[in-house]
């Protein structure tokens, strides 16, 4: 297995539904919106310097091929995106959601095999459906020691997606792109310690799940780079704590064990799927 991947599209263009071509054409876009969005992400991975295992998520959409006139970006009615809920018996980040993924394993095509192993031990995803498209530049997600590489796939003939081990996974669902893009459904998250700001990132609400942290930050800099959003306001900023109580399961924040000056990433988890 090698570290190394190509970053950028891995197939013709004429081979990725139009309304996906503004992310895949320009990965790193994706990348400067992250980096753009407050800052967090840059200044954890400041803080934490240590070898790290190579990791990947599968962020793999479905929908009609051709882009719709009725929405920023294209993007089709049927769009839907592909998450899971960690289980709330886990350890460490239960509840939280996430993009089906893990760590390399000896003999994986890295990143995308490791992806594609994954999302069929998660999801029972029958990978013979899945055209992969891109992989996004590595994302550091520290303390965890994790280097995350998104592989960008297009769900050309989806298949059954179940829970396979409940003891890992609670949920697994297809979420409508456009519902969870919705104005309404988005926000911000906060953790404050001691009057100061621990934490502050996009975060979405849908179908009873509260996406946030790794996963609500790639999939608000996919939706911004690919122009797929619709003005909402980020300046509603709601205490994470709160937001976690709503969605009404065992969801950890993962900031338990932080002291007032911090010394623990809001996005440490045991898996790199998670937040």
């Amino acid at each position: 297995m090698s570290n190394d991947s190509h970053v950028g599209p891995l197939v013709h263009p004429d081979e990725i539904p139009p309304w996906m071509h503004a992310m895949t054409g320009d990965v790193g876009a994706v990348s400067e919106s992250v980096n753009n969005r407050g800052g967090d992400r840059t200044r954890w991975a400041q803080m934490f310097r240590r070898d790290r295992r190579a990791a990947a998520v599968l962020v793999l959409f479905s929908g009609s091929w051709e882009a719709a006139d009725d929405h920023p970006g294209g993007v089709p009615a049927d769009a839907e995106v592909l998450l899971t809920e960690r289980a709330s018996t886990l350890r460490q980040h239960s509840g939280q959601v996430a993009f089906p993924g893990g760590a390399a394993d000896p003999g994986d095509d890295f990143p995308v095999g490791t992806a594609l192993r994954e999302a069929r031990e998660e999801t029972g995803l029958d990978a013979s459906g899945v055209h992969i498209v891109a992989n996004l530049p590595t994302f550091p997600v520290p303390p965890s020691g994790f280097d995350v590489v998104p592989v960008i796939g297009y769900w050309r003939e989806p298949s059954e997606v179940r829970v396979v081990d409940p003891g890992e996974t609670a949920r697994v669902d297809r979420i409508n792109l456009r519902e969870l893009l919705a104005p309404e459904n988005r926000f911000q998250v906060r953790r404050s310690v001691m009057g100061g700001r621990l934490y502050q990132g996009p975060a979405f609400f849908v179908d009873g799940l509260l996406v946030w942290g790794f996963t609500g930050g790639l999939i608000a800099a996919i939706s911004d780079a690919s122009g797929w959003d619709r003005p909402w306001d980020k300046n509603d900023v709601r205490p994470l704590d709160e937001m976690i109580e709503r969605a009404g399961n065992r969801q950890e924040s993962g900031f338990s064990a932080v002291q007032p000056r911090g010394t623990t990433d809001p996005d440490a988890h045991a898996g790199p799927g998670a937040n």
